[in-house]
């Protein structure tokens, strides 16, 4: 049997149905008197909603552990087979190898500060770093120089 194609990423159609179901998801953080003092929660959510989306998931909606390497990887850390079952069995608590939607936003909404946690921090703080300035070095004057 022949390959499916790889689905390209991008595009608005990608995964629509998971948009939806995790949209729903989002929805009841939202009603949860548990998170209602949160600061921005909404757009927290969706932009957790689209950092989950985004790692290469098993079809069944579920961050599972090729896909934690694989994002640790892409994030320049990569981490053995061990790390990341740890990794996942921190935001899970233990019960599944697989992190679904509502592991996902609990950590990341929770005290509890675990390795993931840590690593979307990372990657977000990475991504708006400070623009490197154009131009040529500032000149040394010649009072700096040994």
């Amino acid at each position: 049997a022949m390959a499916a194609p790889r689905r390209p990423s991008g595009g608005g159609l990608r995964r629509a149905p998971q948009d939806g179901r995790l949209e729903e998801i989002n929805k009841e953080f939202l009603c949860d008197p548990k998170f209602s003092n949160e600061k921005d929660l909404e757009e927290k959510l969706a932009m957790f909603k689209e950092k989950y989306m985004e790692f290469d998931l098993n079809n069944q909606g579920e961050i599972d552990l090729m896909s934690v390497k694989r994002m640790m990887e892409k994030l320049g850390a990569p981490k053995t087979h061990l790390e990341l079952k740890k990794m996942i069995s921190e935001v899970t608590g233990g019960v599944s190898d697989t992190i679904s939607y509502q592991d996902f936003v609990n950590v990341m909404l929770g005290k509890r500060s675990a390795v993931l946690k840590l690593v979307m921090m990372f990657e977000g703080k990475a991504n708006e770093s400070n623009p490197k300035p154009s131009g040529p070095p500032p000149e040394r004057d010649i009072a700096s120089l040994p």
